[in-house]
């Protein structure tokens, strides 16, 4: 049966209920249910800006039109095959996007398939046709030196490294958000293209029609959210390690690139500067002034960050609390213990719970923001649990198999709402993972704990791309990678400086890791705390590695305005700093398939050197006219050519004469 309720299409046939409508421009969100009603969830997406639609109803079909996007919903084929409602994608020319699969794909044809499982609920399967040369981008972000993502299986789950954010823009001209926070996989298979969700009571996705995958990406961020506009100190270099471990050796850091007149806008103090995990404070044995500390980094320019984790260890002050308030994650069976590290074991805060965000955010304002830390790093956002066995976690809101990909984006939302309420218009918090919409609460998302290896290298510049495309604009890394880097080791110091060089384009400069060798460290007690990696500072690696490295801060100083418009874009648009070259020149098939290079913004193409030893690099440049950032050299686009790649530079592009005032400034430093 076929009905219209408004600007709603609802279509009932074989227990099953579907909701076609409107969700802004060019777009559609469907949601469907087996022997229910539909349940009006906002997870990620905002509330629709209102567009006029056409709907047209039959006896067995019936259609939506929304701007250039088309849904026709129609009883499958006769015969065993004529039990549910089949879904047709069009764009405004009439052609096919997508649509469900039929027997032409599979002899039992069920598109959209709910499995009863214990505790009522459903494993929802939602499967659609597969077709010849489409390509996927975005996702988020994943540990693969793949930009196209047509041929993979994703899981839908967040990691430690992996943040599973579920947009794919399609090179057939859709984008499709999988509008579902359960763990569960999506595979782009060649024979089809199948969405999983463990553990659902609904299927819930939206689509939206563009001409290009600039319209479908920013039109996708409209309806999550924009990010905020990054403040100043967002658009510099940024320094970080694991860990420091005292006051004065934070201020001493601070003082050495003062010295050095080496601009710098965050100093950021890692893990275990708290007396127990939980405690969300300063240890006064080694931080005894932090509002002294933090004045005097402001007045040397700089803005202090702190790491904040949701482990919640056994002996720390607020566990009990914490506990009898129900204010933790609970394990559904075995030890009430989430992550063991270091010395303690520990529970989660539950992220999800609104009390837990109000509880934590009291403990942070006391403790950090009344000192003058405004700047946060969300640690451990997957949450990094000791053992990934996702059915074993239950959160306020329900089974972790049910929504626990929500977890990092209310971990976002903490911050931004608290920071608001101080008065910060555009918060800021570098943070682990993320899901759809944690760009409205101003996440920073960094890839994890990498490794220090060139294979690692290269991946990143895949998962920037794609943690662009899938709507999360502000991204960055630990430079030089987080585990293994050996400051004494020469092999390390080459792929520290060509990461580096890459990092001076990336939309967030941020140097990290956890260098070696290590120093052990005890209180005045006697006992062991965590130990501290090797300096990890631009002099820490000889007087030719911080020449190197200072010359390529001061590119991004000279940058600087340029980067300062492209957050504005992004805040304006959602437009991704880091942009793949299809994104600029969707018109130019070579563009789709080049993974090694990118846009910085639409000025800007930058080839990173990704092998030891590489002297020189092949870039492929799309028509144009292109300008040799560091040679003045111009060359036409359209083909791909060698560039030396000498360690002191990289191969980096203007386009179309644009900034020609950078190349001598370049030459100069």
């Amino acid at each position: 049966m076929v009905t219209q309720e408004q600007n709603k299409l609802i279509w009932r046939t074989s227990g099953e209920t579907m909701v076609v409508e409107p969700w802004g421009p060019n777009a559609l969100r469907v949601r469907s249910v087996m022997m229910g009603e539909i349940e009006d969830t906002d997870y990620a997406l905002l509330p629709p800006e209102k567009t006029a639609c056409t709907i047209e109803t039959g006896r067995d079909r019936a259609s939506i039109t929304n701007g250039k996007l088309t849904a026709v919903v129609e009883l499958a084929s006769s015969g065993w095959f004529r039990d549910h409602g089949k879904l047709t994608f069009y764009n405004q020319k009439g052609e096919i996007l997508f649509e469900d699969i039929d027997q032409r794909d599979m002899p039992s044809p069920r598109p959209r398939h709910f499995q009863p499982v214990a505790g009522g609920e459903t494993r929802l399967t939602c499967s659609f046709r597969a077709y010849e040369g489409e390509r996927f981008y975005g996702m988020g972000q994943y540990q693969l030196e793949k930009l196209d993502l047509k041929g993979c299986v994703l899981e839908l789950a967040q990691q430690n490294t992996q943040a599973s954010v579920p947009f794919a823009v399609s090179s057939r001209g859709y984008g499709f958000f999988w509008h579902n926070p359960a763990v569960g996989r999506v595979v782009f298979g060649e024979n089809r293209t199948v969405w999983t969700a463990e553990s659902a009571r609904q299927c819930d996705f939206w689509v939206v029609a563009g001409d290009t995958p600039a319209e479908i990406q920013q039109s996708y961020v409209r309806a999550t959210g924009l990010p905020p506009m990054m403040p100043e100190y967002g658009l510099g270099f940024w320094q970080c390690k694991a860990r420091y471990w005292t006051q004065e050796q934070v201020l001493e850091v601070a003082r050495g690139y003062r010295e050095r007149g080496v601009p710098l806008d965050v100093l950021v103090i890692d893990f275990f500067h708290w007396p127990r995990m939980g405690d969300f404070r300063f240890d006064p044995e080694f931080f005894p002034d932090p509002q002294g500390m933090a004045q005097e980094l402001r007045a040397m320019g700089i803005e202090p960050m702190v790491s904040v984790w949701t482990p919640i260890d056994t002996r720390s002050e607020n566990f009990e609390e914490m506990r009898d308030r129900n204010l933790l994650v609970h394990v559904e069976q075995g030890m009430q213990i989430t992550l063991r590290f270091f010395d303690g074991e520990t529970i989660y805060a539950d992220m999800t719970n609104p009390d837990t965000r109000a509880y934590v955010w009291e403990k942070l304002r006391q403790n950090y923001v009344q000192n003058g830390i405004h700047l946060f790093w969300l640690d451990e956002a997957e949450p990094g649990y000791m053992v990934y066995d996702y059915g074993n976690y239950r959160y306020h809101l329900g089974p972790a198999l049910r929504v626990g990909n929500l977890y990092p984006q209310l971990y976002a939302r903490m911050i931004a709402d608290g920071m608001r309420a101080e008065g910060e218009e555009n918060p800021v918090s570098l943070v682990r993972c993320a899901w759809a919409g944690s760009q409205r609460y101003g996440a920073l998302v960094w890839s994890g704990d990498i490794a220090s290896t060139w294979e690692s290298f290269r991946r990143q510049i895949c998962a920037g791309m794609n943690m662009g495309m899938a709507g999360i604009p502000w991204w960055t890394t630990d430079i030089g990678g987080f585990h293994s880097g050996d400051i004494r080791d020469p092999a390390f110091h080459e792929l520290l400086l060509r990461w580096f060089q890459w990092g001076t384009f990336c939309p967030v400069m941020r140097l990290h890791g956890a260098r070696l060798p290590k120093t052990d460290h005890v209180n005045k007690a006697g006992q062991p705390i965590l130990d501290e990696g090797a300096p990890n500072e631009i002099w820490s690696y000889g007087l030719e590695m911080e020449a190197l490295l200072t010359k390529f801060i001061r590119i991004r100083e000279l940058i600087r305005p340029y980067v300062r418009a492209l957050m504005r874009t992004a805040h304006e648009t959602g437009a991704p700093l880091l942009r793949p070259l299809f994104y600029e020149f969707p018109e130019d098939a070579q563009a789709w398939t080049c993974k090694d290079e990118f846009l910085f913004g639409p000025d800007l193409l930058v080839a990173p050197v990704l092998e030891p030893g590489e002297g020189e690099r092949r870039v492929y440049l799309p028509e144009g006219s292109w300008t040799h950032l560091f040679t003045g050299e111009t060359v036409e686009g359209g083909c791909c050519r060698a560039f030396p790649a000498p360690h002191t530079e990289i191969p980096v592009f203007l386009r179309d004469g644009r900034h020609a005032e950078w190349v001598d400034a370049v030459q100069r430093l």
